[in-house]
């Protein structure tokens, strides 16, 4: 697999990571949302959502420069993909905006039956933005019919029994982070709850992991190549692994209560994996297989102008990034609260 490394492959890095960071911060209090039902009584969910309420809207940061980077370096990209991918977009959006608006609002609930509406809204708002971006994912890989410089498909090309499985896998996976976060910050009975259902999400995630894995290459011929062929198999496969060695690591310290931190950081790795996987699959394509990243790249004198100024804001969000988790780590129990 050559690399030849210039501006635009720069900028498909950038992107890349923009998204990673998304998936990492956002998926795990996206995944407390999904794990909600799972809690019933109010003490624990104000504590669960006490332990991402200082964080959960800055994660959303990464989403935006993911899309706008997109628009501004790859605007062909843009435009082909977002009418392929209106449904799901819009659901993903409109759920992150109610999930954000019942995160607020339920600490204002003046009664159970309010509080019991903004617990379902948030609930729903998590797993909808979850089931899409996965959706959006499988969409992708699964090829994006362009017809010139143009969205060349149907209303419903999403819409199809892969994108569905990636769409559970990543609420899966979302929920597995989520029960990870909260084994690590939180303890007592919450702490062994969290802990246990980490378990089962663990092999659900493991499973849908493998499955997508096997699907994937034979998707397009281009995949299968990259995964099978001769000499790349030997290229790529210390990733497949590499996530081996991960799912072993993860499973044993889910049985092991001396760490809680591991199991999250353990998570973290096993999605960078998959998600480098992703980038093995679609390479050099930014839409697979039909668009390259310098087919949809905009001007050099544009991507080094924006390049620039990413450059110089990046550290500033990782730095407040990290500083907020910083100020806000280690546990947390009922005493600490959100107002």
């Amino acid at each position: 697999m050559d690399i030849s490394f210039d501006l635009t492959v720069a900028w498909a890095i950038l992107l890349a990571v923009a998204v990673y960071i998304y998936v990492v911060l956002d998926g795990f209090d996206l995944g407390i949302g999904i794990l909600y039902p799972v809690f019933p009584h109010k003490r624990d969910r104000d504590l669960m959502m006490n332990t991402v309420a200082p964080v959960w809207d800055g994660n959303e940061t990464w989403l935006i420069l993911g899309g706008g980077g997109l628009f501004a370096a790859f605007p062909m990209a843009y435009a082909i993909i977002m009418p392929a991918l209106y449904p799901p977009i819009i659901a993903m959006l409109l759920a992150l905006v109610f999930r954000g608006v019942a995160f607020e609002f339920r600490w204002r609930a003046e009664g159970p039956r309010t509080r019991l509406f903004w617990d379902w809204a948030f609930i729903g708002g998590s797993t909808v933005a979850a089931f899409s971006q996965g959706i959006v994912l499988g969409a992708l890989l699964q090829g994006i019919e362009v017809d010139g410089r143009a969205y060349g498909g149907g209303w419903w090309d999403w819409l199809t029994s892969f994108s569905v499985v990636c769409g559970l896998a990543v609420v899966c996976g979302y929920g597995l982070l989520g029960a990870c976060w909260l084994n690590w910050r939180l303890e007592g009975d919450i702490q062994d709850k969290a802990r246990r259902i980490a378990r089962i999400l663990g092999f659900g995630t493991v499973a849908f992991i493998g499955i997508v894995s096997i699907w994937t290459p034979f998707l397009e011929a281009a995949y299968f190549d990259r995964w099978f062929g001769w000499p790349q198999i030997l290229q790529v496969s210390p990733i497949p692994l590499l996530v081996l060695g991960f799912i072993a690591l993860l499973g044993r310290e889910l049985y092991n209560e001396r760490n809680d931190y591991m199991p999250f950081v353990l998570t973290l790795g096993l999605f960078g994996l998959c998600f480098l996987g992703l980038g093995v699959c679609m390479w050099p394509y930014v839409i697979p297989t039909s668009v390259t990243l310098w087919d949809a790249a905009s001007p050099f004198k544009s991507q080094l102008f924006m390049f620039v100024g990413a450059i110089v804001l990046l550290p500033m969000i990782l730095g407040y990034t990290a500083y907020a988790y910083w100020v806000f780590r280690g546990k947390i129990d009922h005493s600490s609260g959100y107002h």
